[in-house]
Order: structure tokens, then C-alpha cells, then sequence
């Protein structure tokens, strides 16, 4: 199952904004399930959560997002993970000045810490000090960088392009915007936006450009679903909880 759960804290990496005011707030929390397909049936394999808060570092007020996956305990006799990675990036302009990332899965362990000087645009990590584009993302501060999007102007077809910065290197990657249409997952059904982000193909990924997300249609741009093929079978992710939203979920469409 390799990476399946390190996937959802990964797959949500998309777009460079001008940030406005953020859809999301201290205390928000929201709960995924990642089902696996490897001979046609779904199963259960583990769960992935994101929490907000606000804290201080470096003497300004910063969001601290931090996103938990783990595959559940009956299946950890066959691919144990436990994964945490964290996000601190700035109240005012969501710039990303921290990330750290802890990956426990099977016998590979790793950490990682980058820090991101937004003035000088570096990088700076164990490994060295590496010069990054302007406004670039940790993967999970691009996710809710992204909330901001007023998707109402994208037009289906349109690329927005964005850089990443994962591994010592930088990504220059895009997610092309393809619609508005009602997707229905195992715990709701939703009015949604519908994306496709480019990916770093590799270890989990066969394609580049095969990944599809649901984001919800409202005011909190929320995924409900994303869907991929991996090296061996697919995955589907799909919302299931989410407590103390900025703005009430009203996008849920009605049977």
C-alpha cells in the first residue's frame, strides 16, 4: 500500500493566489477516509485528518496545520503507516515560513524540516540552503492557499500554474480547472468544483495529469473527494467529518 495515506496530505497541492480572507479558522477539523482498489472492491484502508489552529512564531500570528494519515490498525500487519506533517504559514498573506514532515511507514522513517524565508526566497533544510521562487508552497500550505480561489472566474480548460518545494528541489507543477458538476461520495452528496492537479509521478503515481479533485462550491472550498490510479490499483478519498467550518457547508445537493 506504500504511500496511500501520505497521498491525501500530498494531493490537495495546488494553485498560487493572491490571498484574500481565509475560509478557514482556528479549531477547524476535517476528517478523511482513503478507501484502496486493487481487484475492482474498495476497502477501508486508513484515514487522514487536518487540524487548524492559531499560534505564534517568530513573534507573528500564524495558522498551524497539521495533517495526520494512518491505515487502519487491521492492516497494519501488512503496511504499518503513520504519518504527520505540518504546515506554519502567515495569518496575513498565507505565505509558508515552516514545514515539517515525519513519515513512519513499514521500515522507512524519515524527517524533514524546511524553513522558508519569503524575503530572500530561500529554502534552508538540513541538507543546505536552496533558492526557491517567490511564493512558494509547502504542500500543505498550498492546499488552503487554494481555499482563496474564486473559482466563478475559471473558465473550463484553464491552467494555473504554482511551485512546490518537497525533497530539496522545486516543482513547477499546475491544476487545470475543468467544471462544475454534483459528485456523490459514501457520506454526502455535493454541489462541487471540479479540479485536476498536475503530480510528481514516481514511486505512487503512473501519470502526471490523471488525478481528479471535488472541492466543495461554497464559501469553504473544502475537497469531498479525490480520486487517482497509483503504480498498483487506485485510490478514492473521500470527506466523512469536518467540525467548526468558517462558513456552514451549504452545498450539499439534495436526491
Amino acid at each position: 500500500m506504500g504511500r496511500v495515506i501520505s497521498f491525501i496530505l500530498l494531493c490537495g497541492t495546488l494553485l498560487t493566489a493572491k490571498a484574500q480572507e481565509p475560509p478557514f479558522k482556528h479549531g477547524e477539523k476535517i476528517t478523511y477516509t482513503v478507501f484502496y482498489n486493487v481487484i475492482g472492491i474498495y476497502i477501508n484502508a486508513g484515514n487522514a485528518t487536518f487540524t487548524t489552529s492559531v499560534e505564534q512564531y517568530n513573534n507573528n500570528n500564524v495558522f498551524h496545520v497539521v495533517g495526520e494519515g494512518a491505515t487502519n490498525s487491521k492492516y497494519d500487519w501488512i503496511f504499518k503507516v503513520r504519518d504527520r506533517y505540518e504546515s506554519y504559514f502567515n495569518t496575513t498573506d498565507l505565505q509558508s515560513v515552516k514545514f515539517i514532515r515525519n513519515i513512519n511507514e513499514g521500515s522507512f522513517k524519515m524527517h524533514e524540516e524546511v524553513s522558508f524565508n519569503q524575503q530572500t526566497n530561500t529554502a534552508v533544510t538540513s541538507a543546505g540552503v536552496y533558492k526557491v521562487p517567490s511564493k512558494i508552497q509547502d504542500v500543505i500550505n498550498a492546499i488552503y492557499y487554494a481555499r482563496n480561489f474564486d473559482y466563478n472566474t475559471f473558465k473550463p480548460g484553464d491552467k494555473f500554474n504554482f511551485s512546490m518545494f518537497l525533497d530539496n528541489k522545486v516543482y513547477n507543477l499546475y491544476v487545470k480547472y475543468i467544471g462544475k458538476e454534483v459528485i456523490k461520495t459514501r457520506y454526502g452528496r455535493y454541489n462541487a468544483i471540479k479540479l485536476s492537479p498536475q503530480l510528481i509521478t514516481g514511486t505512487i503515481f503512473k501519470d502526471d495529469d490523471k488525478m481528479t479533485m471535488w472541492v466543495t462550491d461554497d464559501a469553504n472550498h473544502i475537497p469531498v473527494r479525490v480520486e487517482s490510479p497509483i503504480a498498483v490499483g487506485s485510490i478514492k478519498i473521500d470527506l466523512k467529518e469536518y467540525q467548526n467550518l468558517k462558513f456552514p457547508l451549504s452545498t450539499i445537493a439534495k436526491n
